[in-house]
């Protein structure tokens, strides 16, 4: 989490916003990540 917030806060994002949205992104790229190894393992 300290290097997200590192990168938000070198692109001029709020820390506090990005503190907040950080969770609901996490949880699609996690999503995104297990389909495609999913994929990986049925094609």
């Amino acid at each position: 989490m300290g290097a997200a917030l590192a990168l938000a806060q070198a692109l001029g994002v709020n820390a506090l916003i990005a503190a907040e949205l950080l969770p609901e992104i996490e949880a699609v790229m996690v999503r995104k990540l297990n389909e495609q190894m999913e994929g990986r393992q049925n094609g």
